[in-house]
C-alpha cells in the first residue's frame, strides 16, 4: 500500500469515527430530555409518545403548554411594556425584570420553570428559533453578574427578549388587537433628546 492510499484509507476513517461522534452526541442529546421525563410520567409517558407519533409533541403535550388568555396576554403586554419604559433609565433592572416577565409567562403558559438549562429545552420544542435569542439573553445576564457590562450589550438583551416575549405571548396580546406597534428600546429617550 503507497502513501496515498493509506493517507486515503486514514482520511475515511477520520471522517467515520467524526461523524459516529456527532451522531452519537446528538442521539445523547435528545435521550437526555426523554430519560428524565419517562420515569416522571411512567408507562403514560410511552403510549404518548407513540399516540403522536414523535417523542417531542408527545412531550411537548405532555407539558400541557397553553396559549394565554386575553387578560393574562394583556397584563404581560403592560408589563413588557414598563419593563422597555425601565430601560431608558435602568439597563441593568429591566434586563433582569425582563428575564423575570418571561419566566412568568413560561409558568403562566405551562412550562416547568426550573433552571436555564431546563427552560431552553423546554422553549425549543414550540420555538426552536428563539433558543438562540434566549440563550444570547441569558449569556449577557451572566456576564453581567461577573462584571458590569456595556449598555449596548444590556439592548442587545432586551432585543432578545422581546424576540423571546412576542413569540411566548402569541397572537393575543391586547397590542397586537389594538394595532398599536410598540416602539424599538430606546426610543422614548431619542423622542426626550430630541430639539
Amino acid at each position: 500500500m503507497n502513501q496515498q492510499q493509506l493517507m486515503l484509507v486514514i482520511l475515511v476513517v477520520a471522517v467515520v469515527l467524526a461523524l459516529a461522534v456527532v451522531i452519537a452526541a446528538a442521539v445523547t442529546i435528545r435521550d437526555r430530555r426523554s430519560y428524565r421525563l419517562r420515569p416522571r410520567y411512567g408507562p403514560e409517558y410511552d403510549r404518548t409518545a407513540r399516540d403522536a407519533g414523535d417523542v417531542r409533541r408527545a412531550e411537548a403535550t405532555r407539558l400541557h403548554i397553553t396559549p394565554l388568555n386575553a387578560e393574562q396576554a394583556r397584563r404581560f403586554s403592560d408589563e413588557w411594556q414598563q419593563v422597555q419604559a425601565r430601560f431608558v433609565d435602568e439597563p441593568a433592572g429591566a434586563v433582569l425584570q425582563a428575564d423575570r416577565l418571561i419566566g412568568d409567562i413560561m409558568q403562566a403558559r405551562g412550562y416547568p420553570v426550573g433552571d436555564f438549562e431546563q427552560r431552553v429545552e423546554d422553549i425549543s420544542v414550540d420555538h426552536p428559533d428563539i433558543v438562540m435569542n434566549y440563550r444570547a439573553a441569558r449569556a449577557i445576564i451572566e456576564e453581567h453578574a461577573r462584571h458590569p457590562v456595556s449598555t449596548e450589550d444590556m439592548r442587545q438583551a432586551m432585543v432578545h427578549y422581546r424576540a423571546l416575549f412576542k413569540d411566548l405571548i402569541g397572537a393575543t396580546t391586547p397590542i397586537a388587537e389594538r394595532g398599536i406597534e410598540q416602539p424599538p428600546v430606546g426610543a422614548a429617550r431619542d423622542r426626550r433628546e430630541r430639539p
